[in-house]
């Protein structure tokens, strides 16, 4: 049962307030941005938009992405309500709703966090030059990560576009105090009574333009056990050896102070995923070209192949090859996707298939839960040999011979493919030897006749 308090009237609702706005970080604990404004001095209102410019974008009209915000954001609500304060929900375009919120509140400043995807750094730069024009101060802070932007850098100066000598710096500039949490007084919450007022009263997910669907969702919860066995579990796909956090990063419904805290202290693997993880933003924020094409940029000639109908295949897991197809069901029956599969399903569309990476990117975009824009397209581009990488494109995975070294027993394609073995599981596709020569002869030719229009 959701409870609605209601604003104390016309005088309180023009009371001087601070606004805190919730984006990717869905919590009220360890979070930075949320922790300045209830230490700011004026009462604190905590807000959140739906926004229609990113939704309106969305294919699926039951995202489960959409309901795992909505149900959060349901959540945060309940627990403001808790503390004697509510969740200002608003749906539409940030702008407009920017616009509208200046009318109803004496507003004096507007903290969030930040954000590193070239459409929201652009969305940020407006609503910060429309509220400092209105005389709102703007206050945005780190959160999502443990260093951003040019916090890590080269000893000579200038971004690393290499992971080894990234990680090795970034672990030797890791202190206590990066990873301290942050926590305000709820009490500067500004306070309210029931009922609320309909700014207060959470939107159903129909009304946003979705459709509601039965599932299942991992839980915000560190195991710690799962995470000291990582090292040695973590590409088995038909084992639970993965965190599962992955999900709640995104959202930010997990502080990244507190999993690197005990990963530090638990897991150098795990916490070199979570290194990778900031690597693959700070690569997006300095080069963010990468986003539309390959970071490499001799790589654009490559000659893909545009073949709809095995795209099809690929997408639903119609292949011939058993792992591919195991990855490919499982990513569109839950939004899940173990991480070795992801490299063998991605490199089969890049490599075996000879596709545009791009198409795979956007598919994965469309279905992934855990969807980070930099984190899918630098994986990508990682898989395709597009990327930030020594020797790219000489590495082809055999979804054979990942098969056998990691699903011997065939328990995880035994899951999801059930008809394997039988007369209706398609033939491959392609075969494994004449994809690669292939793909290796497409490689050489395009940096070949790359390398002759540069001289």
């Amino acid at each position: 049962m959701i409870v609605t308090p209601k604003p104390k009237g016309a005088t309180a609702r023009r009371a001087p307030v601070s606004l805190f706005w919730f984006r990717r970080d869905l919590r009220l604990h360890d979070n930075v941005g949320f922790a300045e404004a209830l230490a700011g001095g004026l009462p604190v209102v905590p807000i959140f938009i739906f926004d229609t410019e990113i939704l309106e974008r969305l294919e699926d009209r039951d995202d489960l992405r959409v309901q795992f915000i909505h149900q959060r954001v349901l959540d945060l609500h309940e627990e403001l309500v808790h503390a004697g304060s509510a969740l200002t929900i608003k749906h539409g375009r940030p702008l407009a709703v920017w616009k509208e919120l200046l009318k109803r509140y004496e507003i004096r400043a507007v903290y969030f966090n930040h954000d590193y995807e070239p459409a929201a750094i652009e969305r940020d730069a407006k609503i910060r030059a429309f509220l400092e024009k209105a005389g709102v101060a703007v206050r945005s802070f780190k959160d999502q990560v443990i260093f951003e932007r040019d916090e890590v850098q080269k000893d000579s100066g200038g971004p690393y576009t290499v992971f080894t000598p990234y990680s090795k710096k970034w672990k030797a500039s890791l202190s206590a105090r990066d990873v301290r949490p942050a926590n305000g007084d709820l009490s500067n919450l500004l306070r309210v009574d029931q009922p609320l007022s309909d700014d207060h009263l959470p939107p159903s997910l129909e009304r946003i333009g979705f459709r509601p669907k039965t599932f299942s969702y991992p839980e915000a919860k560190i195991d710690r056990k799962r995470m000291a066995a990582y090292a040695k579990t973590r590409d088995w796909p038909a084992q639970a050896g993965t965190s599962h956090l992955s999900l709640h990063l995104r959202f930010g419904t997990i502080s990244i102070r507190e999993l690197v805290s005990i990963a530090s202290k638990t897991s150098e693997t795990y916490l070199n995923e979570l290194i990778w993880r900031e690597f693959f933003m700070q690569i997006l924020f300095h080069f963010p070209y990468a986003v539309d094409g390959p970071f490499r940029p001799e790589y654009s000639a490559i000659a893909w192949r545009q073949d709809e109908e095995q795209f099809a295949a690929w997408c639903e897991g119609r292949t011939g090859y058993p792992l591919v197809d195991a990855g490919m069901r499982e990513l569109n029956a839950t939004g899940f996707m173990h991480n070795r599969v992801r490299m063998v399903t991605a490199s089969f569309l890049a490599k075996h298939l000879l596709m545009d990476w791009r198409w795979g990117e956007a598919y994965f975009a469309r279905k992934l839960l855990d969807f980070d824009l930099a984190a899918n397209n630098g994986n990508w581009q990682w898989v395709a040999g597009t990327g930030c990488d020594a020797a790219p494109y000489f590495r082809i995975f055999n979804p054979e011979a990942q098969q056998k070294k990691f699903d011997p027993d065939m328990t995880y394609i035994r899951q999801w493919v059930p008809e394997y073995g039988t007369s209706t599981y398609p033939t491959a596709i392609v075969e494994h030897a004449l994809a690669r020569a292939r793909a290796l002869r497409e490689y050489k030719a395009a940096l070949a006749g790359t390398d002759r229009l540069a001289r």
